[in-house]
């Protein structure tokens, strides 16, 4: 069975930070998504451990702590899904458009001799579209 990695704290800029973060900005509206639910999780690694996380977006629509920085990434494909179903369904009363894509799973792989850098996998979402890249 999958086991929780955790538990998880926040970290004062400048600290050690957790080797994957992510953040979701909302291009139909030029602002950070908050609240939205984001799932971390393998999908194969090396060591064949299988484990997930999960946190919400802050107010700057970002996961700073998903992993504790200390945690050591293996060789491997990841998964980070984004619940973007209720965090559409709160905005469409305001901006009356509702969402086309209730999650959105972007799978990514860490190479064996980049297991050390630090992975941010933001999200640029709006009701009919999304896309990402590997941020810094």
């Amino acid at each position: 069975s999958d086991a929780v990695i955790g538990p998880r704290a926040g970290h004062p800029v400048g600290m050690a930070r957790s080797p994957i973060t992510t953040h979701v900005l909302d291009t139909t509206r030029g602002r950070p998504a908050k609240d939205v639910p984001v799932t971390l999780a393998t999908v194969s690694v090396a060591d064949g451990s299988s484990w997930s996380v999960s946190g919400l977006t802050d107010a700057d629509g970002r996961i700073a702590d998903l992993l504790p920085a200390s945690h050591d990434l293996q060789p491997g494909v990841y998964v980070i899904t984004f619940e973007c179903e209720e965090y559409f369904r709160r905005t469409a009363a305001q901006y009356g458009v509702s969402g086309f894509y209730p999650k959105v799973a972007i799978h990514f792989e860490v190479k064996a001799d980049q297991v050390k850098e630090h992975y941010h996998v933001p999200l640029l979402l709006n009701p009919y579209g999304y896309s990402t890249y590997r941020g810094s």
